[in-house]
C-alpha cells in the first residue's frame, strides 16, 4: 500500500494502542519504545527520501515543552513534506520562547504543534497564553489527543484545533492553495 495510508492505516493505529497497552498494564515500556523506534525509522527513511521544496509554504512543527511523544509531530512532518511544504520539524519538549525565536527567522505560513498529554487546567493556561502570543504573528493548529481534551480552551482563539488526520489534510490542502495563489 502506498506509504501515506500505512502511516493511517497502521503505523499510527499501531502506535495508539501499543500506548493504550502500556496504560492498562499489559506491555512494558521496553516494547512501546520498541514499536515508536520501529515507526520513527519508516517515517524518517521516507521522509529522507523527499525533495526539499525551497518554494512551498514554510511549516513548522514540534511538540511543546514538556511534550515527549513525537510520533504524531513526525507523521504531520511527513504529510506536509509529501505535499510540497518546506518543514522544519523541531522534534518534543521544545520552549515556546525558542520556537518564536526560530520563527522570527524562518517566517512560518503555518505552525503545527503536536499536544498528546492532557494537561490540568493550569498547564492548559500556561500552554494557550504561549500559543496565543505565537498566533498574533502567524497561523497556529493543534493536534493530538491533549490538544483535543483543551478544545474549549480553544474557543474564541484564533488557534486552530486539528482533531483528526483528516482535518490536517484539509488545513495542508488550504495551506498549499493560498499558496499557490500568492504566487501566480
Amino acid at each position: 500500500i502506498p506509504f501515506e495510508e500505512a502511516v493511517q492505516r497502521i503505523l499510527l493505529p499501531l502506535q495508539r494502542r501499543v500506548g493504550e497497552l502500556w496504560h492498562e498494564g499489559r506491555v512494558n515500556i521496553a516494547v512501546e519504545h520498541y514499536v515508536t523506534k520501529v515507526i520513527q525509522q519508516k517515517l524518517f527513511s521516507v521522509m529522507n527520501q523527499l525533495p526539499v521544496n525551497e518554494f512551498g509554504p514554510r511549516v513548522v512543527v514540534a511538540c511543546p515543552e514538556g511534550e515527549y511523544h513525537e510520533i504524531g509531530a513526525q507523521a504531520a512532518t511527513y504529510l506536509a513534506a509529501a505535499r510540497g511544504c518546506h518543514v522544519y520539524y523541531l522534534g518534543p519538549n521544545l520552549p515556546l520562547a525558542d520556537l518564536e525565536t526560530l520563527c522570527e527567522r524562518v517566517r512560518p505560513d503555518l505552525i503545527l504543534l503536536s499536544v498528546t498529554e492532557t494537561k490540568p487546567e493550569g498547564g492548559v493556561h500556561h500552554l494557550l497564553h504561549g500559543l496565543r502570543t505565537l498566533s498574533q504573528r502567524w497561523p497556529v493548529a493543534v493536534g493530538g489527543q491533549g490538544a483535543c481534551a483543551m478544545e474549549h480552551f480553544l474557543e474564541n482563539t484564533s488557534i486552530e484545533l486539528l482533531d483528526d488526520l483528516g482535518a490536517l489534510h484539509t488545513r495542508l490542502a488550504n495551506l498549499l492553495s493560498t499558496h499557490q495563489r500568492a504566487f501566480h
